[in-house]
């Protein structure tokens, strides 16, 4: 008898290790993003997080290099 696989969870909040992993960077990168601007995000008490839509605007704003 098989375990069902569960769905991934669709998240609305990251952690900055979580974003780092979905934008394929390091984790350092992601912690200067935030700390130059370029990457926003929330506080909730000591903890960082960012917000899906936070990270598909990041993504919207690079441009790609022209061949």
């Amino acid at each position: 008898m098989s375990t069902p696989i569960a769905a991934p969870v669709d998240r609305l909040l990251y952690r900055p290790e979580e974003a780092a992993e979905a934008l394929a960077i390091g984790r350092s990168t992601v912690y200067e993003l935030m700390t130059e601007g370029a990457l926003k995000y929330i506080k909730l008490g000591r903890a960082r997080r960012i917000r899906r839509a936070d990270l598909e605007a990041f993504v919207a704003t690079l441009a790609p290099l022209p061949n």
